[in-house]
């Protein structure tokens, strides 16, 4: 029987696959299961949501009285420019690439698993940074029951492989269909790949802009010629890189790479008649408009926005413009 679940529960349905906030989440399956129709043909998606209200209510209700829950935390709220998460098999230098990027000490030891729990990080990139999310090796030896949980809040992910090891094939064809199986989606698509989402498909599916990343290449005589091999004989069509943690080969252009794919753009904000003092860029994504980075700022900034003054490459210094302009990247906006 078919869902028929109405504009009401797609409305609320689109909304959720963009919050970032726990809290909103649990909000908006709220609103999913009040307004999505209860007949035979919705009791599967209303048991998922329920299931969904109950995991992220447990989450958000912290310890219970007398003692610990859970241990350290399975999910982290995006920070910075945009929340990439670092997947993929056994071994494969993941947490040793998190520590290059960040600067964090997540353990980094020479055989499999010692990654436990997501650990989070920040990667400066030019004046802003992105958050990147250590997630523990994915295999059928180590499942991991909170994966998916882990992974809604991220952008895009980092799917690392080492073409040196055995089976890497195999690995990282795993990987995948364990996502799958969790509901979890890589596609090469950059930036917006959640897009790929019908309206009417997995509420709760995530999908995952992807970036194919040969870590240990100095191990290697051709890393990017045996990523070429190892896309063409799983039917991947992801981009790649290729990098070391260890010699920092690669690394240089990631970031700059991943902002741009991100569809990153910082934007400094200035008091009238004062200069820009010198404080970090809000960011925003390439679409987005000056009344969403007044938001981001304060929702009564927003309510109480009039006009706004732009400098920047696309714009003549002082430029008065409307709550509907697109901001580029690096322009300087003083709002009134």
């Amino acid at each position: 029987m078919p869902t028929n679940p109405g504009p009401e529960f797609k409305k609320a349905q689109a909304a959720f696959r963009r919050a970032k906030d726990q809290q909103e989440r649990l909000d908006l399956l709220r609103e999913m299961l009040k307004v999505l129709p209860k007949h035979k043909g919705t009791e599967h998606l209303q048991a998922d949501i329920k299931s969904k209200i109950k995991e992220l209510t447990d989450e958000l209700s912290g310890p219970k009285k007398g003692g610990a829950r859970g241990g350290p935390p399975t999910s982290f709220r995006s920070e910075g420019a945009g929340q990439i998460a670092i997947v993929g098999p056994p071994n494969s230098g993941k947490s040793a690439l998190h520590a290059r990027l960040t600067g964090s000490h997540t353990a980094s030891e020479p055989y499999p698993f010692a990654t436990q729990f997501p650990q989070p990080g920040m990667y400066p990139v030019d004046d802003s940074s992105i958050q990147l999310i250590d997630v523990p090796s994915i295999s059928p030896e180590h499942p991991i029951p909170w994966l998916a949980n882990t992974l809604q809040p991220a952008d895009a992910c980092l799917f690392v492989v080492d073409l040196s090891a055995p089976g890497c094939v195999e690995g990282a064809a795993s990987v995948i269909d364990i996502l799958r199986e969790r509901r979890v989606f890589l596609t090469p698509t950059w930036p917006q790949g959640a897009d790929v989402i019908d309206d009417d498909s997995d509420p709760f599916a995530k999908v995952l802009p992807t970036l194919l990343v040969a870590n240990k290449s100095d191990l290697l005589d051709d890393p990017l010629g045996e990523l070429a091999v190892l896309e063409e004989l799983g039917g991947w069509t992801f981009p790649t890189a290729a990098v070391s943690a260890i010699s920092g080969d690669g690394l240089d252009d990631l970031g700059r790479w991943l902002f741009t794919s991100l569809g990153v753009v910082r934007v400094y904000t200035k008091l009238p008649g004062e200069e820009p003092d010198g404080s970090p860029p809000f960011t925003i994504r390439r679409g987005q408009t000056i009344h969403d980075l007044a938001f981001q700022i304060h929702k009564d900034v927003a309510r109480d926005f009039k006009y706004a003054r732009v400098w920047g490459s696309h714009a003549f210094d002082g430029q008065q413009v409307g709550r509907d302009y697109e901001p580029r990247d690096k322009d300087v906006v003083e709002l009134h």
